[in-house]
């Protein structure tokens, strides 16, 4: 329709900044659906978007806000910057303004809406951001003569840094509108006063949805929701707003739970706007020989035309993928360039200061820094409208973080975003091509959101008990509707209320006391009786007088963890520190690299490494625990192309394998340069040397300067995958040798390392492998490990099993280490322990990728993959980075170029230099 339908615009025309006359309005029902002074506010702020909408609204807005408006649970998912938290905020500040005008009375001294957020500086950045439409709509009805008064729609902040004096201040005066974390919500719905004033809540919005489902701080959250419906006499609407995510049905279901335990997912509908914007992406490389160009070359291209990139823009987002990488780029551009310094250009990560984080974050907003570099602090919350360019160094190893991170870029409607990915190695090359034509397929990674945790169990039952005495069947009942307990078993709830209840002989011993009482209430002199329940149905109580202040101080999913000082075992001497998470890699006779030297890890005490020194080669890189896994998804996604890229090769060679690769989002250093890998890969070692969807390719290479045997497992299914199959693997050769196995893992593969003169049948081994026994041989292989000792602690301390804080002593988390190490093997020993099970849970599922091991072992027993074992002198090119093991976030020159050059000239000399002849541009 026109914009003169009939239809009176709510200001006059000459007021307008287009002519209603000039364009088509697609979308003139939605902006019926808004009071006159909303639309007027609305034309006043956002009318300049018309012409690139065809339409008064973005497409997440023109679909959610009246799926919002008519009460319906609501995902939008849409890229960043299309406004899809503004269409929620929009549609209830309709609807609560046309309330309150219409209520004699005005809205109630208490919560309408409920904004939860995964950052507290997203929940600050929101707030801020609602104080526009709100002050803006007021200023509109007090010019209008015709409209009553506008009554105060208040909004506050709520989280684990506000004062008490503020939350008192809640209390007298509500805010209509709070904004607030899911660890503050889980607190709320325990505090006795304040729970009274959810009691009112229509309306829950859940931002940045995806980056909170697939952890245990989403599962926390969907019990929460549960237990506030469970509260409240009327239906909540729950509205869901995320970036790029799939599957969208499950994250839709995920969001709004079920009605009844074992019921259907309660009623939704997906505004699916994920690609509602235009992306200009392309994958760029310094040059076309990341072997032979010397590292300076590289490193002095790639400043040059990140450079140029920057001086073309008017603000740039630099995202590498580690935070030392981010600080090194930022002092590199200072050094390199007169253009950079403290005034225009930031760095931004977690391990900063709040205060230097605010202040890059204010200047960002203003468009005064022309560059900040970033690790992963960036990709979520404040709006940026003035940057027009994200540059990416490496892989951000799946597509969804890919396009959240660009998506930072041309933050407003109607602009393109524009994102250069900057490959400085070859693996990430062959990983980041295949990403970005993906992501141009409109292809994304599938989030995986853990199930039955019973950690987080511990923490709700817990606290539902807190609240009040209820039946059993009703505390089991909140869990059962929550999408992540969906499937939640009678057993698992048996085992959970044992240990809630310190059912187990020496618990208590161990200072492990029980938290909750059952009761049958039964007979009717019994200690827990309770009038208001019929005799027999069973009861649950808090446990201790001490029982609320335990559970507010306690709770949450955000591990803590720290430093341990490293020692070696000659002569105890201190040789530095690593971070805790790094050591989830190392198994004892890994070595690894610290302050320049090589150790070789003996085993923890506490919060104490010991090592020997060495001069092996590392087998753990010093970046591992820092950078994202590859996604399983975009994993399969390489094997199909590499399968495409061979069928392509026999039928063309290398021209038409280029001609190909000219089809994707790629410059041409780029094509030439994965062109040549696959070339050199196959003259070298021969089609079958590469792992395709249906190709499991091994090589072994015997190391006799190291006298060692490799065995390069080419399975590209991601770290995650790798790091479980590697343990599975490395635990059944280990019982065939006899001998001591090392695995060193990495996206694209691991290896596996012996004596030379121990050889195992590799090949065989796998095809031995059934599904049915990959669970149990994971968990056997697991035993003893510092990985099951670190997440028994975490789970521990999650389950409150070990307390954190306790009469206002607060526990460090190599205090809580020491405790658990105390109590893991007591704990292995009873029958069932829920702490214990939730531990492997979590390491074999949400760690280990164990449902996708199991697919593949599968696969393999029934011939759908086959396993090719290629005999090598010297790794193959596709294995050279796993031959290294160097750091592939090069942008910290911590390469192994030597072994490198050494490795590829052995390559050359094997296929000879005709092969170079096919390798010039067409």
């Amino acid at each position: 329709m026109s914009g003169n339908d009939g239809l009176e615009l709510p200001v006059p025309d000459a007021d307008l900044p287009f002519d209603p006359d000039a364009v088509t309005i697609e979308d003139r029902d939605v902006f019926d659906l808004l009071e006159p002074a909303v639309q007027e506010w609305w034309l006043e702020e956002f009318g300049e978007y018309v012409p690139e909408n065809e339409g008064f609204f973005t497409p997440p807005q023109q679909g959610a806000i009246p799926k919002i408006h008519e009460g319906t649970n609501t995902l939008v998912c849409a890229p960043t910057g299309s406004g899809k938290t503004l269409s929620s905020f929009c549609a209830i500040i309709d609807e609560l303004y046309r309330r309150d005008r219409d209520d004699d009375d005005g809205l109630e001294n208490s919560v309408y809406c409920l904004y939860v957020s995964p950052l507290k500086s997203l929940a600050n950045d929101i707030h801020r951001n609602l104080e526009v439409p709100l002050e803006g709509i007021e200023s509109v009805v007090a010019e209008r003569n015709d409209e009553a008064e506008m009554g105060e729609i208040r909004h506050a902040i709520r989280h684990g840094d506000t004062s008490s004096s503020d939350r008192q201040k809640m209390l007298e005066e509500t805010p209509h509108i709070l904004n607030t974390t899911p660890e503050t919500l889980a607190i709320l719905l325990n505090s006795p006063k304040f729970r009274e004033k959810l009691r009112t809540v229509e309306y829950v919005i859940v931002d940045e949805i995806h980056s909170l489902a697939a952890g245990k701080r989403g599962t926390h959250l969907s019990v929460s929701l549960e237990r506030l419906e469970a509260m409240v006499d009327h239906d909540v609407t729950r509205i869901g707003c995320s970036a790029t995510i799939e599957p969208l049905e499950g994250v839709a279901e995920f969001l709004v739970g079920r009605d009844e335990p074992g019921g259907d997912s309660r009623p939704y509908e997906i505004v699916d706007a994920r690609f509602a914007r235009e992306f200009d992406i392309e994958l760029e490389c310094p040059t076309d020989d990341l072997i032979h160009t010397p590292r300076e070359v590289v490193q002095e291209r790639f400043y040059r035309m990140l450079h140029e990139h920057i001086q073309e823009h008017t603000n740039t987002i630099v995202f590498t993928n580690t935070r030392s990488g981010a600080e090194r780029v930022l002092h590199n551009l200072r050094e390199g360039f007169d253009a950079y310094d403290e005034e225009n250009s930031g760095c931004h990560h977690g391990s900063l200061s709040k205060d230097v984080r605010h202040d890059v974050e204010k200047r960002l907003k203003e468009g005064s820094l022309d560059v900040v570099t970033s690790s992963t602090s960036l990709e979520l919350g404040i709006d940026m409208p003035h940057v027009d360019l994200v540059v990416q160094v490496g892989s951000p190893k799946s597509v969804a973080a890919l396009l959240q991170r660009v998506g930072r870029a041309g933050h407003r409607v109607g602009q393109t975003v524009t994102g250069r990915v900057i490959a400085l190695d070859r693996d990430e090359l062959l990983e980041c091509a295949v990403m970005l034509k993906k992501a141009e397929d409109g292809f994304v990674d599938s989030v995986s959101i853990p199930e039955n945790a019973q950690d987080v169990a511990a923490q709700h039952v817990y606290g539902m008990a807190i609240a009040e005495i209820r039946p059993e069947s009703e505390v089991v009942g909140i869990l059962r509707r929550a999408y992540p307990y969906r499937n939640y078993s009678d057993e698992e709830w048996e085992s959970l209320a044992r240990y809630l209840t310190a059912d187990y002989a020496g618990l208590e011993d161990k200072n492990v006391y029980a938290k909750i009482w059952r009761d049958e209430n039964d007979p009717p002199s019994g200690e827990h009786h309770h009038e208001e329940y019929p005799v027999g149905r069973p009861l649950i109580g808090k446990r201790g007088r001490l029982a609320r202040v335990i559970y507010m101080t306690n709770i949450g999913t955000i591990p803590d963890s720290f430093t341990c000082d490293v020692k070696t075992r000659a002569g105890d001497e201190w040789v530095g520190q690593l971070d805790e998470n790094y050591l989830d890699t190392l198994e004892k006779g890994d070595v690894f690299v610290l302050g320049g030297d090589h150790f070789e890890y003996r085993y923890r005490r506490g919060s104490k490494v010991y090592v020997d020194r060495t001069s092996a080669r590392p087998t753990v890189p010093s970046w591992y625990s820092e950078r994202l896994p590859l996604s399983y998804d975009l994993g399969r996604e390489i094997l199909a192309f590499q399968g495409d890229l061979l069928e392509r090769y026999d039928a063309g060679g290398p021209p038409r394998v280029r001609a190909w690769l000219r089809e994707f989002p790629l410059d041409d250093d780029s094509v030439r340069a994965i062109a040549r890998l696959f070339e050199h890969q196959f003259r070298y070692a021969g089609s079958e040397s590469v792992s395709t969807t249906d190709r499991l390719a091994i090589e072994v290479v015997r190391d006799r300067e190291e006298y060692e045997r490799h065995y390069y497992v080419h399975s590209s299914y991601g770290r995650k995958f790798n790091d479980g199959f590697s343990r599975l693997l490395a635990y059944r050769c280990a019982q065939e040798a006899t001998a001591n196995v090392r695995a060193a893992v990495a996206d694209n593969g691991f290896v596996l390392s012996m004596p030379l003169n121990r050889k195992v049948d590799v090949e065989g081994i796998l095809e031995d492998l059934e599904a049915d026994d990959v669970r149990e041989d994971l968990r056997s292989a697991l035993s003893g490990t510092d990985l099951l000792q670190r997440y028994f602690r975490i789970n521990a301390t999650r389950s409150l099993m070990i307390l954190k804080r306790y009469k206002g002593y607060e526990k460090s988390a190599s205090e809580q280490q020491v405790s658990s190490e105390m109590l893991l093997g007591f704990a292995e020993d009873l029958e069932e322990f829920a702490v214990i099970e939730e531990t492997y849970r979590e390491i074999l599922e949400d760690k280990l990728n164990v449902a996708e091991i199991e697919q593949i072992v599968g696969d393999i027993a029934a011939g759908d993959i086959e396993i090719e074992r290629t005999l090598l002198d010297s790794p193959t090119p596709r294995a050279f980075g796993l031959a290294t093991l160097s750091a592939s976030d090069v942008v910290l020159a911590e390469d192994e170029s030597a072994a490198l050059q050494a490795f590829h000239e052995h390559v050359l000399e094997e296929i000879g230099e005709e092969s170079l002849r096919g390798l010039s541009t067409d």
